[in-house]
């Protein structure tokens, strides 16, 4: 259990429990109660611990795709390339990049002047949602939106792709059964997880504004803020 791959899955159960508690309590106790407002400091304080969590995940599910790739086609330079130096070097990378990230975004948007509606046409607090009511032209933000979805999730989202061709390619060359069939079974849990987390998620931060649907848009948040965090522990337990 000290190993580093179950080192970062633990860091992964870490947030997705924060994960959906940024968005599903609060959705629960305004459904139950029927009480449909947020406070704007609330507001503040969950968009930037909800972009905090997405972004450090999918930076944390790219050194996952790499503690698999180096395991299964370098398994002799394994010890060396997943020390725990260098597995904790990549934690709080992605927990710095991903906190860094947020902030920019967070103060950003905190400080949009909003004169039109204060109606926020979504469960929680989302960037395009809250850019949506912005009384100014925000191109430029939504430029910087896009730059920040392509380095977090479209980029890293290649990376495991790439990643794991070179897996598959490996995983063919081996010669025993029972090594194939364990790689193929660790490789399609992380793949699963990754699909389901970045598909939704790049699909709604790098479409133009004039594309967006605000019904579409809650469709898609539900599987990246509930149904993966939800799914995750089921996945890897398989």
């Amino acid at each position: 259990l000290h190993s580093p791959m179950y080192f970062l899955l633990s860091q992964l159960s870490l947030i997705d429990l924060n994960y959906v508690s940024t968005t599903v309590p609060k959705m629960a106790f305004n459904y139950l109660l029927g009480n449909k407002s947020i406070s704007f400091i609330e507001c503040g304080v969950q968009s930037f611990f909800f972009l905090t969590l997405a972004g450090t995940e999918g930076l944390l599910l790219t050194c996952m795709a790499y503690d698999r790739y180096v395991a299964i086609c370098f398994p002799l330079h394994y010890p060396t390339r997943m020390s725990k130096r260098a597995c904790m070097l990549m934690i709080a990378g992605s927990w710095m990049m991903g906190a860094g990230n947020s902030c920019a975004h967070t103060a950003y948007i905190l400080h949009l002047p909003y004169c039109r509606t204060r109606a926020i046409n979504h469960f929680f607090c989302d960037v395009p949602a809250m850019v949506s009511l912005a009384c100014m032209d925000t191109w430029l933000y939504e430029g910087a939106v896009f730059a920040s979805t392509t380095v977090f999730l479209l980029l890293p989202f290649i990376a495991i792709a790439c990643s794991y061709v070179r897996v598959l390619l490996a995983v063919f060359r081996m010669r025993s059964e029972a090594g194939r069939k364990k790689a193929y079974w660790t490789c399609s849990t992380h793949l699963t997880v990754v699909s389901l987390f970045y598909a939704p998620f790049v699909y709604t931060y790098l479409r133009p504004r004039s594309l967006r649907s605000p019904t579409e848009d809650m469709i898609l948040a539900v599987f990246y803020t509930i149904l993966t965090p939800v799914l995750n522990p089921l996945i890897y337990t398989f």
